[in-house]
């Protein structure tokens, strides 16, 4: 691999996206972001929806700079957030804007599914999906009910990153990473399910053919090399689930390791062979999705940063940077206030400092006042939290988590860092940040040649950034904490 190869990848998240260019050589990778752009919801019509052509022009933007720029990429990967989806006509156009998984229309939804349709445990024991209302299956039920006209009328159905790739490409598929995020996907058979299908009026041949990470879907139209000055550059179906993606690039030595995708939300997890679906994960509503070479994420969602990012808009007088806000949190007193970060009452509430402080209030703790007594507590709730899902993972799976690795831009939080160290009691990696748009190239190169596997992938990946090591200390402190935790959980 000496000559030096370069790679375009798409990174689109709900709020942001950008494009980025990637060199791969002498093992190593260097990435430069070339355009960075919003992605607005319209709403319209009483319903919310992403502008997919927008998303497309700001791809085509990009990729007039490599021409310009006169870069030789070997090919272009796209990859997008879960769940959502394009309707086809017969005559291949689009048929509307894709509706946001924001969107109202499915609250009560899939309750009412499980009531009428198909069975609540079934469908867990079909898909091993953790339940959310906005999962594809609810969405179209949703949409069913409503007699919408795009559904009624549609030849094919294409998950964001597909959709993306067949208006650059003009071929269809459906990519396993993506698919599996739908709850109509059998992670056992790896295909979508019949049963779930027909309960929604849909047949398997509108979707696309499931293709792996690593597939070649096709080359750019012709149209498409006009607009942009490019020739017939290959497109790759990378993992399209950015969390797929985002894991395939955690720099592991070998499969005794926990991750944790950290951001505004914390996705802890472990990579299986095989799907985990039993009573126990059931019960725990952990979610089994789609990873590279065939294997399963086997992981939880945990409200992350969002709490802190929702209270940093509140406080008016908290300091701008992340390191002296932080830096005040860390002089107040430990484990003085503990929430569960997952409690319902944290979801979305008008006034996120109003609802912690209703939780202490609610539960006889010391009531946090303040922006640094507020972001301690965060921090050490996150952690306490992180441990009690570690713990389940530790129960569920077949091989001993010797290491938890953090990637995601919450791998810089230092001092959440190692309270997690401290807290689970085992060595943490933090790095690299941009786990999504490396684990993007990757597998395109891997597409290209030139890596061998996963584990040649994660080994580049290692090489190519430096992670930081936290090693856990304060055990007794953190034991008391844990238990106390418990206690208030319990209550709450």
């Amino acid at each position: 691999m000496a000559d030096k190869k370069y790679y375009f990848s798409v990174d689109l998240g709900a709020t942001s996206g950008r494009t980025i260019v990637a060199t791969l050589a002498d093992n190593k990778i260097e990435l430069e972001e070339l355009t960075r752009f919003d992605n607005n919801l319209i709403e319209t019509g009483g319903h919310f929806y992403w502008d997919i052509y927008a998303l497309y022009n700001e791809i085509i933007k990009g990729l007039k700079i490599v021409a310009a720029r006169q870069l030789p990429i070997t090919s272009i990967g796209i990859d997008t957030w879960g769940v959502d989806f394009v309707f086809v006509a017969d005559d291949g156009a689009l048929l509307r804007n894709p509706m946001a998984y924001r969107d109202p229309h499915t609250f009560g939804m899939m309750e009412q599914y499980f009531d009428k349709v198909v069975d609540k445990k079934k469908v867990y024991d079909i898909t091993g999906i953790q339940f959310m209302n906005f999962n594809s299956l609810f969405q179209l039920y949703a949409m069913k009910e409503a007699g919408n006209t795009a559904l009624a009328n549609a030849k094919k159905i294409l998950f964001l990153p597909d959709a993306l790739s067949y208006m650059l490409t003009g071929e269809m598929v459906c990519e396993y990473t993506i698919a599996s995020t739908s709850q109509i996907l059998d992670p056992r058979t790896k295909e979508l399910d019949d049963t779930l299908l027909n309960s929604i009026g849909l047949k398997r041949d509108q979707f696309g053919k499931m293709v792996v990470p690593g597939t070649k879907i096709g080359t750019l139209t012709e149209e498409v090399q006009k607009m942009t000055g490019l020739g017939a550059v290959p497109v790759i179906a990378v993992a399209g689930h950015d969390t797929a993606s985002a894991v395939a690039a955690v720099p592991a030595k070998n499969e005794k390791f926990a991750y944790l995708s950290s951001g505004t939300w914390s996705l802890m997890g472990i990579e299986t062979k095989d799907a985990i679906i039993d009573d126990k994960s059931y019960e725990l509503n952990f979610t089994n999705e789609g990873g590279v070479e065939g294997t399963t994420r086997f992981l939880k969602n945990i409200c992350g940063m969002w709490l802190y990012e929702r209270c940093r808009k509140e406080w008016t007088d908290a300091p701008k940077s992340h390191p002296e806000l932080q830096a005040e949190a860390m002089k107040q007193p430990a484990f003085r206030s503990i929430i569960n970060p997952d409690d319902k009452s944290f979801a979305n509430p008008s006034s996120m400092v109003e609802a912690i402080q209703e939780y202490c209030r609610k539960t006889g703790q010391h009531v946090p006042e303040g922006y640094a007594e507020i972001c301690r507590c965060i921090f050490d709730s996150l952690a306490l939290r992180y441990r009690e899902v570690f713990g389940y993972l530790k129960e569920m799976a077949a091989f001993p988590i010797d290491v938890l690795h953090i990637i995601g831009g919450g791998s810089l939080n230092g001092y959440l860092n190692q309270f997690t160290a401290n807290s689970l009691g085992v060595e943490v990696l933090a790095g690299p940040q941009e786990g999504t748009a490396i684990g993007n190239i990757m597998l395109q190169a891997k597409a290209a040649g030139d890596v061998s596997d996963i584990w040649e992938m994660r080994s580049i990946i290692a090489n190519s950034i430096s992670m930081k090591q936290f090693l856990p200390a304060d055990k007794e402190q953190w034991d008391e904490a844990y238990a106390k935790y418990l206690e208030i959980t319990e209550k709450a």
